[in-house]
């Protein structure tokens, strides 16, 4: 995989996706947009000065992109395996067992819809599935 502009991007980072930290930045200022930095700090565990430093650089790369992938694993003996080899991939926010056509759920996060395809090309590289993928557009709520 390559970056333009910048040559080569290692597979597993995919160029500086979200990390799980940003994604519980990020709800708690979707649910709460004046929470403060000392509320993010006790959330995330960082120090103040590491959550805001996080927080300018969520603002600088602008809004993140949430979907949902449908994963369909090709070979259904190989299922069991699916979630622990997609679970350190960033932007991967959850995998749930679903009913029903696929056999997952994935809750992702991306900073870009370039992003969102980066990470669809490195779950098919890692795991041998099929994916269906609905982009969220705006949320109206969450508990």
């Amino acid at each position: 995989m390559t970056n333009s502009d910048n040559g080569p991007v290692d597979a597993r980072t995919v160029a500086s996706q979200l990390d799980a930290t940003d994604g519980v930045i990020l709800d708690m200022l979707e649910k709460d947009g004046r929470a403060t930095l000392s509320h993010l700090s006790e959330a995330t565990g960082l120090s103040v000065s590491a959550v805001q430093s996080r927080v300018q650089k969520l603002e600088r790369r602008g809004l993140a992109v949430n979907a949902y992938i449908a994963v369909t694993p090709i070979d259904y003996s190989q299922e069991a395996e699916i979630p622990d080899k997609l679970k350190n991939i960033d932007g991967i926010m959850s995998c749930d067992s679903v009913a029903g056509s696929p056999s997952f759920m994935l809750t992702v996060r991306v900073e870009s819809p370039s992003k969102l395809e980066e990470l669809l090309n490195l779950i098919h590289r890692t795991v041998s599935v099929s994916t269906e993928t609905t982009i969220v557009l705006q949320r109206y709520f969450a508990k």
